[in-house]
């Protein structure tokens, strides 16, 4: 995984709505910066649009500008769609309507967000050139349940107001990062993390998932002790006592299970991730399917993250090969990094494999996975599906099951 956090961990609060209805202008209303390009020409944003700022009580998160949801053409349903993978990306949608004209494209925003749990704001915008419409105003509110926004980017003496509602609608469970080890250790307890360093290992760094353990560890006030596979037999021997817990890299839990003794708990820095991102039961659920695959099937790898592939590669070429020497199957792995669109349709597949997730939000991870899960294609996790094929499943999540 790539050590990069990026704009992964921040909140995204994504704007939608038809070609020219401000959504630019919004963009650089809330930024306080000219970062859109902003025309009376339908269609000016072609591409989504990033950037980050700060909303006090919050944090730093990121604005995505969109492509109208009305474009036209061949590239412009192509827009359409891309601004719809957005919106499955935010942790908090703006949806833009304006002119009194509330129709097919604003219903299907709305039915989308209510369908994925997407907090959401009905903001009309440009009320500097319209008039609203209070009965129509009344109707929403009355239909949706929430407060229609009033806007118009002309008067400044709304920007803190539309802030402060968005931070009321933003979910806090986008910027508020829950405890990874927090309820299964404790102060002084001792924490063995075990980071092989191959071919695939960030130069002169650590990657983040074990960043963010080592963290939380001391956050919680414990003791983490960090060491290669080769020199944990010989680490374990030197402490006083043996330690609560070991957090070993999934690639090397065949080799360390059969060294840290049964009476220590032994898990991964994918199971780690997987059990605070909120999917875990999903995991825990499909990955036994792994003994149902049969020659033919087709395992996708999601990977949260790009980088540079190596003969290392945990997704791209360890992780099949063990699922080929565990089941003796003929099976066809293909692997997605980031958020990138799938090769084909997700009933083509058999089993959905997808990585620790430490640079995604729970919310991005869980709208990533849900066409999976909602197709009835079972779903399961580096560390659980590695765990899984050499024999220490429940092992892995003994520590977690055992503090419940």
């Amino acid at each position: 995984m790539h050590s990069t956090k990026g704009n992964g961990l921040k909140p995204h609060i994504g704007i939608f709505g038809r070609r020219n209805y401000g959504k630019s202008s919004l963009v650089n209303y809330l930024t306080g910066q000219q970062i859109a390009i902003v025309s009376d020409l339908a269609g000016t944003t072609t591409d989504p649009v990033k950037k980050t700022m700060e909303i006090g009580g919050v944090g730093p998160v990121v604005w995505i500008d969109t492509a109208g949801i009305d474009d036209e053409g061949t590239v412009g349903r192509l827009r359409i769609q891309k601004s719809l993978e957005m919106l499955s990306q935010a942790d908090l949608a703006l949806l833009l309507f304006t002119d009194n004209r509330f129709e097919a494209e604003e219903v299907m925003l709305v039915e989308t967000c209510r369908k994925r749990g997407i907090p959401y704001i009905l903001i009309f915008s440009q009320a500097d050139r319209f008039q609203p419409d209070a009965r129509l105003i009344e109707q929403l509110e009355a239909d949706y349940q929430t407060q229609v926004f009033v806007l118009s980017v002309k008067d400044p003496s709304l920007r803190d107001p539309l802030t402060s509602r968005i931070r009321q609608a933003l979910p806090e469970t986008a910027y508020v990062h829950k405890t990874l080890l927090g309820d299964v250790i404790g102060e002084g307890d001792t924490v063995v993390m075990v980071t092989p360093i191959d071919s695939s290992a960030p130069e002169g760094r650590m990657i983040l998932p074990q960043v963010q353990v080592l963290r939380d560890i001391l956050d919680q006030h414990a003791k983490a002790v960090v060491c290669r596979e080769t020199e944990l037999e010989q680490t374990l021997r030197q402490l006083r006592q043996p330690p609560q817990l070991v957090v070993t890299d999934s690639q090397v839990y065949g080799i360390v299970s059969k060294i840290v003794p049964e009476q220590v708990y032994l898990t991964s820095f994918s199971v780690v991730l997987a059990r605070a991102k909120g999917l875990f039961d999903d995991y825990v659920k499909g990955t036994p399917t792994i003994d149902s695959l049969v020659d033919g099937d087709r395992v996708l790898m999601l990977e949260s993250c790009t980088h540079n592939v190596t003969c290392e590669d945990i997704g791209r070429v360890k992780l099949p090969k063990l699922l080929a020497k565990y089941t003796g199957k003929a099976l066809q792995c293909e692997a997605v990094a980031g958020l990138s669109s799938l090769p084909r349709p997700i009933q083509q597949y058999a089993l959905v494999i997808q990585c620790g997730g430490c640079v995604l939000t729970a919310k991005q991870l869980a709208a990533r996975l849900a066409p999976a899960i909602e197709a009835g294609i079972p779903v399961s996790n580096y560390g659980l599906a590695i765990a899984y094929m050499n024999g220490i499943f429940a092992r892995s999540m003994k520590i977690f099951t055992s503090k419940q």
